[in-house]
């Protein structure tokens, strides 16, 4: 990232969480397996110009309780934050546990639409969904397609190639042999060394799997992504700052809009961190992706925005 972009993030004053420039090109590693063969495309278009888009995730919006008592306020909250960020992202990404779970199919599909209005107050238009399990596990995603539209798709922008993938769908955690052909299929048009953007929910590998937070097909996802040089994951889930690399495939969870969870592992039951009052943030927040192209083309920065 060059030195007058890193300036300007931290003259936003959203007091810069995480920045640091990932470089995602090619690997000096060679892998035989290239997905499509001889008819795959031969070369990336390049990322034509610096950008931005902005990762919210676990708005959880219909949640009530101890572990945010200004539940009602937040999502609006962050929608002004980003409404103020200059220049505008490109556009916004939600990662799933848009809502509350609830086991009434009304009341299910009432949150949804709710979220969906207050989330319109975005200034930016392009803003884009994936379901969470809250969202999409207790109907098979059947309230989400209604209100929302696909849970899985893929597009391309400035250069990148985004893809969304539905983990949550499915009770058993799992993306599916349907999904994940298509997820070849869709790879197959596009060039090895062209960066890949991949949004989840769940982490796509078994980060801690006692509590959820994991993908049960993962590995079958990680092995189609693999054939190509340059991917970044951002998913959500579980409620914390993360960074993890499988092979040369690295891995971003963000915060939660609702209430930050422990560490993996660090207690014996997975509970919402207690409401510090005192903190600025509450360890909640959204986070800014920086695409640079100013060193070689394919470089991605994070930047975390927590809610002051």
């Amino acid at each position: 990232m060059s030195k007058n972009r890193r300036e300007f993030l931290i003259e936003l004053g959203f007091g810069v969480v995480y920045a640091s420039g990932l470089v995602a090109c090619a690997s000096a590693a060679k892998n035989d397996a290239v997905v499509g063969g001889e008819n795959a495309p031969k070369s990336a278009p390049p990322v034509r110009d610096d950008f931005y888009f902005v990762q919210m995730s676990d708005t959880h919006w219909g949640f009530q309780g101890p572990p945010n008592p200004e539940a009602g306020t937040t999502l609006g909250h962050a929608i002004e934050q980003i409404n103020a960020l200059l220049p505008p992202p490109d556009f916004v990404v939600l990662t799933g546990d848009i809502t509350q779970t609830t086991d009434d199919p009304q009341e299910r599909r009432r949150r949804m639409r709710e979220a969906k209005s207050i989330l319109s107050a975005l200034e930016v238009k392009d803003v884009r969904f994936l379901p969470g399990e809250h969202d999409a596990a207790p109907d098979a995603g059947e309230a989400f397609h209604e209100v929302f539209g696909e849970s899985h798709y893929s597009f391309d922008h400035k250069g990148i190639h985004f893809v969304a993938l539905d983990n949550v769908s499915d009770s058993g955690a799992a993306v599916g042999e349907p999904q994940i052909a298509w997820l070849q299929t869709d790879l197959a048009k596009v060039p090895r060394d062209q960066p890949v953007v991949v949004f989840a929910h769940r982490p796509l590998f078994p980060l801690f799997p006692v509590w959820d937070w994991h993908t049960i097909d993962g590995d079958d996802v990680l092995q189609v992504l693999s054939s190509h040089d340059n991917v970044t994951v951002f998913y959500g889930h579980i409620h914390q700052e993360h960074h993890h690399m499988t092979g040369r495939i690295a891995h971003h969870a963000a915060r939660s809009l609702i209430f930050p969870l422990p560490a993996p592992g660090s207690v014996p039951k997975k509970l919402p961190l207690p409401w510090d009052a005192s903190a600025k943030d509450h360890g909640l927040g959204f986070r800014q992706i920086e695409v640079d192209a100013d060193a070689d083309g394919k470089r991605i920065a994070i930047v975390e925005h927590p809610l002051a």
